[in-house]
């Protein structure tokens, strides 16, 4: 058993005892004002799961229920690509890739939109799979595997 202390804004409270819920197994959460004022402290005991997260559905309804608006992730994207010191690091490309299915689901009827958020997805597999990850059923659905990716990291953001 171990002790968590979380400080944050008090808008992300909800948000943080959910994942820490989904997590670890917690008791009660305290919650107190931090000493600025302006944020909010949050203590818990928790013990590490004796059974593991369930994988996350792969429905885009469930994958992307917390992304940002389409204009944001795609400001993101455009602002990491161009930075002079990008890399174009895993979660850049989870995060392109699932831009680029949100932006398909959206306009189904354009196969381009479709055909990038596939390229987009085969990139982040390839790229999970030179890095050892475990990618055997990615390519009988490449954007399943994005949606799947996503939720991941969200999860654990």
């Amino acid at each position: 058993m171990f002790e968590i202390r979380v400080i944050c804004d008090p808008a992300d409270t909800d948000h943080i005892v959910a994942a820490l819920d989904r997590t670890f197994t917690t008791g009660t959460v305290t919650v107190h004002p931090a000493r600025d004022g302006k944020r909010t402290r949050m203590y818990t005991l928790a013990e590490h799961r004796s059974t593991p997260v369930p994988t996350p559905s792969a429905s885009p309804e469930t994958a992307y229920h917390h992304a940002p608006p389409l204009f944001l992730e795609a400001k993101w994207c455009h602002d990491t690509a161009n930075h002079p010191d990008h890399e174009r690091d895993r979660e850049y490309l989870i995060r392109k890739a699932a831009l680029l299915d949100r932006i398909a689901l959206h306009r189904p009827s354009d196969s381009s939109d479709a055909e990038a958020a596939d390229a987009a997805a085969l990139v982040l597999i390839d790229t999970d799979r030179a890095s050892g990850l475990d990618t055997a059923d990615a390519e009988a659905d490449p954007r399943v595997y994005v949606r799947e990716q996503y939720a991941t990291a969200a999860l654990h953001a």
